[in-house]
């Protein structure tokens, strides 16, 4: 374990501790539920009996929705008190997963062409270096083998809704750039602010993340053997959301961006 993933594994689990909302499993789910948490493209089709990594996926949430859909989950995660909550969710609905904590960009422990998808939710952003993300996901997934990652939108990445101004909206300022792999990170001390269950509202320190373009991720893909089948926006479900809300700015700018890709390598 590195400097990057010393730091990155202390801050998530201060942010789990913290009650932020992507450490808290989901312990209501049913069938319906749990496939439109996980399949938003409609691509995934009876994940029964199939094998699924989690990559950077520890928190009760996604390994719950695979669980009630049939499916073997494996958990890889940074942060033991995030694969805390996976344990939690699996006590939750009796199923049982394989936990294992690590750093996405060393999936060594597993074999070859282990699993039949590769699910990754917002995550390959604490690392400043795609490519060995991708070609491990590409080494342990099966022949034809689905890859749905998920990454900050690298146009507006440094903007969030505590910037609208009345006058500009969201102003853009910030030099397009993919990260080289010894950048310095575009949020290295920024804390989260974060509304706990109980309605409070507090700050924590949050994990060094970086900027990953778009051709980074297109030409990344292609190069690790993927081909590129869906492409899926992050944006706000409400109507007429109010200026300078998180929903107002996911309305304006996709905060979160995924591509859905099918492993060629035979």
């Amino acid at each position: 374990m590195d400097d990057l993933s010393r730091v990155n594994r202390e801050r998530w689990n201060g942010l789990v501790r913290a009650g932020v909302l992507y450490s808290r499993p989901k312990l209501d789910l049913d069938e319906r539920s749990a496939q439109a948490m996980v399949d938003e493209v409609g691509l995934l089709g009876d994940v029964s009996g199939k094998r699924v990594l989690l990559l950077g996926g520890g928190g009760g949430q996604q390994s719950a929705a695979f669980g009630l859909l049939g499916a073997q989950a494996t958990v890889l995660d940074l942060s033991d008190e995030q694969l805390a909550r996976d344990q939690l969710a699996a006590e939750r609905y009796g199923f049982t997963f394989d936990l294992q904590q690590g750093d996405m960009r060393d999936l060594s422990r597993f074999a070859e062409a282990t699993f039949d998808i590769v699910w990754q939710p917002y995550s390959i952003n604490f690392v400043p270096d795609v490519r060995p993300v991708f070609r491990g996901a590409a080494r342990v997934l099966k022949s034809a083998g689905l890859y749905r990652v998920q990454w900050a939108n690298p146009y507006t990445q440094t903007l969030n809704d505590s910037d609208y101004d009345p006058q500009r909206g969201y102003a853009l300022n910030t030099i397009y750039a993919d990260c080289e792999i010894d950048a310095e990170a575009v949020w290295g001390t920024v804390n989260w602010r974060i509304e706990r269950e109980d309605g409070a509202l507090i700050e924590a320190p949050g994990p060094r993340e970086f900027r990953h373009t778009m051709s980074a991720f297109i030409n990344g893909l292609i190069a690790s053997g993927f081909v590129i089948l869906a492409f899926d926006e992050h944006t706000t479900h409400e109507e007429n959301p109010e200026p300078g809300t998180w929903e107002h700015y996911k309305a304006v700018s996709p905060p979160y961006l995924a591509f859905w890709a099918r492993n060629r390598a035979s």
